[in-house]
């Protein structure tokens, strides 16, 4: 086994049984990577120097592959259901040995990093690739160990990313030839049958979801931006709903833009990168991710280009879920520790497909909790391997269902505690619909999103009147600066209001079925918190 650049002097992949593959790439810097990638054809350099690659037929996250290894430390901690399903020991073994014997003789690359900005949390994670991208991905998504910390670097977890190694699902008891498997009980990751990086990415974010709320750590699916005043708020979201378009605010510091820490010290980034939608991007709209899509060193995964290498961002030939990995540097004042105060604000945002939900309104305590349970968003298509040509109203508890391990009332009583201890402030904010449904309302205007935080995030909403919401109960201001009051109340950009009544009646009856799975672990006080029970 030959070896390149620089790697442990006594933790090896050996460990990781992994005994004869013909080169293993230690850690190689960003252009040596890109050197690599380009010599094996995994992708091509486009017009000022992007690494355009395309993933074939998974172009977002295969949900329905991963498994969790059921096993005693851990089996009564994990939440199991649909999102957490069980596989059994001698399953794993077996895809543990199929993966092994699928990268012997073969080139590998492997990535030691951390995750987590807070030395006090982070977890020290290797990488191990098939492909150099994505052990550029790697790099940039997570926060590289040091020169001085690679020679004695010994992982806390491991992902193995096989991306060209199948499943047999009667063999190994999957569903499909694509496999993530987490294993709490070796610190390990098998990723297979899939080349789209997310699935490194969400995997990581899943361990660190697992392990930190032991430690008394919040873990988030949010963004996290700070003011010039020192002010942190948190955007919590998933994808689609605006995390990273409406955290990279050049008046702001950009913490990171999707996956943070909560502890006693304040608010840490995970992450290293940025990992962001780039279907029609605009660069009036988000200049500053715009301006990643012709830098070297960022990924695009998907994007359409031409002959003469010019990025066409509207096209969705391949995907609607087209993204671009970047290091968090690339965007001008981010952050360079990853590290912040508490929050003065939560943000949850939701794309609302149904058009009902306002497009800001202030959360009591309760509510926070209520929201933030539900998860009420709308998926958009792309994000996920099955979806159709339109969003789908879904609840995805604590904005992030998916890599949620433990069950969701764990990370509900950890925000709420620190909503309580630090007197943050908490909004709802609507990026979705406005004066109808999807199919005959239209896309809320992003400057008026814009205008509506700002507003919250600066104190400018504190003061303003506000008028319950008739359906939900949601504090609604009034007016806000550079603003259209007629949007502010939903049902007033409906022209047809008794078909507003009846949406909203409808998704009123929907959050309260969803919510009965969580009766038994809140406090009365948030079950009357809940939509139409006042």
């Amino acid at each position: 086994m030959q070896h390149v650049g620089t790697g442990p002097a006594t933790y090896g992949l050996d460990n990781h049984g992994i005994l004869e593959a013909r080169t293993v790439h230690w850690n190689l810097s960003p252009p040596a990577l890109h050197e690599e990638a380009l010599r094996r054809d995994e992708g091509s350099l486009a017009a000022g120097g992007p690494f355009v690659v395309l993933t074939g037929q998974h172009t977002g996250r295969s949900a329905n592959d991963k498994f969790i290894l059921r096993e005693p430390n851990s089996e009564n901690e994990i939440w199991w259901g649909d999102v957490n399903r069980p596989i059994e020991l001698a399953q794993v073994e077996a895809l543990q040995g199929l993966v092994q014997e699928h990268l012997k003789g073969q080139d590998l690359f492997v990535t030691d990093c951390w995750a987590g900005a807070d030395p006090a949390f982070r977890v020290g994670v290797r990488v191990v690739t098939e492909a150099a991208w994505h052990g550029l991905f790697a790099h940039n998504m997570f926060i590289p160990a040091r020169a001085d910390e690679m020679a004695g670097f010994k992982p806390d977890f491991t992902v193995i990313n096989a991306a060209t190694c199948s499943a047999d699902p009667a063999l190994h008891g999957t569903r499909s030839e694509t496999f993530v498997i987490i294993d709490f009980s070796a610190r390990t990751v098998l990723i297979g049958g899939t080349s789209y990086a997310g699935e490194i990415k969400k995997s990581v974010f899943s361990i660190l979801n697992y392990l930190l709320p032991d430690q008394g750590v919040l873990p988030m699916h949010c963004s996290v931006n700070v003011g010039r005043g020192g002010d942190s708020a948190v955007f919590f979201g998933l994808s689609g709903t605006g995390k990273t378009t409406l955290s990279a605010d050049p008046d702001r510091t950009l913490v990171g833009d999707d996956e943070h820490g909560w502890s006693e010290n304040g608010v840490f980034n995970f992450e290293g990168g940025c990992y962001a939608k780039v279907i029609r991007l605009s660069a009036q709209a988000e200049p500053e991710i715009y301006a990643t899509t012709s830098r070297f060193g960022t990924i695009l995964e998907n994007v359409v280009m031409d002959e003469d290498r010019r990025l066409d961002l509207d096209d969705a030939r391949h995907t609607e879920n087209t993204r671009a990995s970047y290091p968090l540097d690339f965007i001008p004042n981010a952050s360079a520790d990853g590290l912040a105060g508490h929050p003065k604000n939560v943000v949850m945002l939701t794309a609302d497909a149904f058009g009902v939900l306002p497009p800001i309104s202030r959360l009591t305590p309760e509510q926070a909790m209520y929201h933030f349970l539900s998860g009420y968003t709308a998926k958009v298509a792309g994000t996920e391997k099955g979806l159709g040509s339109e969003p789908q109203a879904t609840f995805s508890t604590c904005f992030g269902a998916p890599f949620m391990p433990r069950h969701p009332s764990v990370y509900a009583r950890l925000l709420g505690q620190r909503i309580a201890q630090h007197e943050t402030a908490c909004w709802l904010v609507n990026t979705g619909w406005t004066g109808g449904a999807y199919g005959t309302g239209q896309r809320m205007p992003i400057g008026h999103t814009r205008a509506l935080l700002s507003a919250a995030l600066d104190g400018r909403l504190a003061t303003v009147p506000t008028q319950p919401d008739a359906n939900f109960g949601l504090l609604v201001p009034q007016s806000c600066p550079e603003v259209p009051g007629e949007i502010l109340a939903p049902r007033n950009t409906w022209s047809d209001k008794a078909a507003y009544d009846t949406t909203a009646r409808d998704l009123v009856g929907r959050f309260n079925d969803n919510f009965d799975q969580f009766k038994d672990y809140v406090d009365p006080a948030v079950l009357e918190a809940a939509p139409g029970a006042g």
